[in-house]
């Protein structure tokens, strides 16, 4: 059957549908929404042969009406953000993954990948980390590819996401390679990949090679955050300038500093390149050697976005965290 004569097949039966009233008239629950629509209702097929159609929803299960008026506070015009939890279930939502911390903690709590990198992690280690970000609400548990399955197991509908390594911690593995890798974490239940880039080839000048190895990773990435690790300790400052310029004409989500493995971390100089490098857009995620709150502040106040660190909660409870260099 040909596209022309699908998309027609289709726009008869949402027709006949409105006309029996199986569609909602707006699309806006204000009192000065969209107006009902009228006429031949407009649909679009695509590629996989999918009907779009905003707004209509089966009469058998409509959507419950909550007393809003129009402007901010209404949960159909106003962004997610800025609408609490009773007002998102009062326009149809059954599940929603809110953080609620268990334990008291600094604001910075949300702005920490609390990591365990380490190569003798246990599962018992992994489980404890993650039942850490549960109670301090971190932005996410950053585990290596191999406990990503366990860690989302863990984390189901706590709000805590799971961030996860590729091409982990040299960068050396080929572009096809790291979007393998990146496609079965998020197999296994990754929400964010942090990727190293391909420090020899940067440093060689074959800043082809380099884009072409961010891209892939992107390309394999579409729908997750996607973080691009330079290992700033490595490079210059103008080769840390073109690591940001080519991350972010990739489409990353972040450039991040460090792996945390190469004898150098996070630097508030650094952090201050990357964001002008970047604009204010564009994350910026300072990771290695971040051990308490006041390097935490410094960071931020540099212009980081995103934390990397196995010290979270010494960071977020203001302790001291007698830990080890490196995350």
């Amino acid at each position: 059957m040909r596209e022309q004569d699908l998309k027609k097949i289709v726009e008869e039966v949402v027709t006949v549908l409105a006309q029996k009233g199986y569609l909602s008239k707006s699309a806006c629950h204000c009192d000065d929404g969209p107006k009902p629509l009228t006429g031949q209702v407009k649909t679009t097929v695509g590629s996989a042969g999918k009907v779009f159609n905003d707004g209509w929803t089966p009469k058998s299960a409509p959507r419950p009406q909550s007393k809003i008026e129009h402007g901010p506070n209404c949960p159909d015009c106003a962004p997610v953000s800025r609408v609490t939890e009773q007002q998102i279930k009062d326009i149809g939502a059954d599940r929603i993954g809110v953080c609620h911390p268990l334990k008291k903690g600094s604001a910075a709590g949300r702005m920490i990948d609390h990591t365990l990198l380490k190569p003798n992690a246990t599962q018992e280690e992994v489980a404890k980390l993650c039942q850490e970000a549960r109670e301090f609400c971190f932005a996410s548990v950053c585990v290596n590819p191999s406990y990503v399955a366990y860690a989302a197991q863990l984390l189901k509908g706590s709000g805590v996401l799971v961030c996860t390594v590729v091409g982990f911690p040299l960068g050396s593995t080929t572009p096809t390679v790291k979007a393998i890798e990146a496609r079965d974490a998020i197999a296994n239940g990754a929400d964010e990949i942090d990727m190293v880039i391909n420090v020899g080839a940067l440093k060689s000048g074959n800043d082809a090679l380099v884009f072409d190895d961010i891209r892939a990773v992107r390309e394999a990435t579409r729908g997750k955050v996607l973080k691009v690790i330079l290992e700033t300790s490595l490079l210059s400052n103008e080769e840390k300038v073109r690591a940001c310029a080519m991350s972010k004409k990739a489409g990353a989500d972040f450039v991040k500093t460090s792996t945390g493995f190469s004898g150098g971390g996070a630097t508030v100089e650094d952090i201050r390149l990357m964001r002008e490098t970047v604009g204010p857009l564009m994350g910026v995620k300072a990771s290695g050697g971040i051990r308490d709150a006041k390097a935490a502040e410094a960071m931020i106040a540099a212009g980081a976005t995103r934390l990397g660190t196995s010290a979270s909660v010494a960071i977020v409870t203001n302790e001291a965290s007698g830990g080890s260099k490196g995350y």
